[in-house]
């Protein structure tokens, strides 16, 4: 009788495993769509009725509060779709914002799923082509007919997968989204590796810093572990903000860790001031405070030390000098730019 009571009786299995089975067959996508009001938001920051002001923060129109996840209670997953719908409209307005007033130029990943952007002005970016490409160039006239056809359906083709990519990509235009599989970018792993091989390795830069946040910490450690003597022959220094990276399940071996503790910095979520000291139990870079808990707010919060400290490394190595450890034991006094 006693054990009955301690295992709840099997009466009460019974019931349990029956409410298993009902939960089992229960489709909580369409019960989440039922009275949901239609996919169909607006295609500009004023349909929303919002607009970023002088200090550049999204801010409502009317009410001139920040933006409001929960629009409609107890609608997730609409709110969901309508918060992506926006954030859709915000990326093409920072990209305006990149092109227009940073000068910078967008670039096609392969086969034209995705951008990415750079500074195109020469004193800081030239992509050379290869001798193979100038070749192909030299010869494209020569071609028999049979191949530039070929080639002009391929092109086609590619067209056809742009169009389709930018089809389903866009929460204005479909109701609903996929993703897509971008060729050699299919994760941030794959696509940090990818951007160093075909941008920054062959880039005119003296310096060459990486701001990682959050997982692109991660991105940027498996970076280093494909190509650890590529990057540390260009790469200057490294802020990580409150990165997510881990040295013992990344398998890191000993002499990235070395080159970490030298080169790079963590501005990790805390409540201690700016700057100040944080302990690790990994034995990577040093740790300390972006002055914020919140993890989002960390890169904005930290940047005035972050460049600071990018300053601070093109000084050690135009110095030529080893540079002293960078750990810090105390909080770090950076004066006012």
């Amino acid at each position: 009788m006693m054990a009955q009571l301690q295992q709840g009786g099997p009466d009460e299995k019974e019931k349990t495993t029956a409410l298993k089975d009902l939960l089992s067959r229960i489709d909580l996508d369409e019960l989440m769509k039922k009275d949901e009001p239609p996919l169909e938001f607006p295609d500009t920051l004023e349909g929303f009725e919002y607009i970023f002001n002088e200090r550049g923060q999204l801010r409502h129109i009317k009410t001139g509060e920040p933006f409001v996840f929960n629009y409609r209670e107890d609608l997730h997953r609409w709110n969901q779709k309508r918060y992506e719908a926006l954030g859709e409209i915000i990326t093409k307005y920072i990209y305006e914002l990149l092109q227009n007033e940073c000068r910078l130029k967008k670039v096609t990943l392969p086969e034209g799923y995705g951008v990415i952007v750079l500074n195109p002005n020469e004193n800081y970016i030239e992509v050379e082509k290869t001798k193979a490409q100038i070749q192909l160039s030299s010869d494209i006239t020569d071609e028999p007919a049979e191949k530039r056809e070929r080639k002009d359906t391929i092109q086609k083709e590619t067209k056809k997968r742009r169009d389709f990519y930018e089809k389903y990509r866009n929460p204005q235009k479909e109701k609903e989204t996929m993703q897509i599989y971008i060729r050699d970018n299919g994760s941030p792993e794959e696509h940090a590796i990818y951007v160093w091989d075909h941008f920054i390795s062959q880039s005119a830069a003296e310096n060459v810093f990486f701001v990682a946040h959050s997982y692109g910490g991660l991105a940027f450690v498996e970076l280093m572990i494909q190509r650890e003597a590529a990057v540390k022959n260009r790469v200057t220094a490294v802020a990580l903000t409150d990165s997510v990276h881990n040295v013992w399940h990344q398998e890191v071996g000993k002499t990235i860790r070395e080159w970490m503790r030298e080169n790079c910095c963590n501005w990790v979520s805390s409540s201690e001031p700016l700057d100040t000291s944080v302990e690790s139990m990994l034995p990577d870079c040093p740790r300390v405070s972006a002055g914020t808990e919140r993890h989002e707010l960390t890169s904005w919060k930290s940047f005035p030390s972050v460049f600071k400290f990018f300053s601070e490394a093109v000084k050690v190595k135009n110095s030529l000098v080893k540079p002293t450890p960078t750990r810090r034991s105390t909080r770090i006094k950076y004066e006012e730019y």
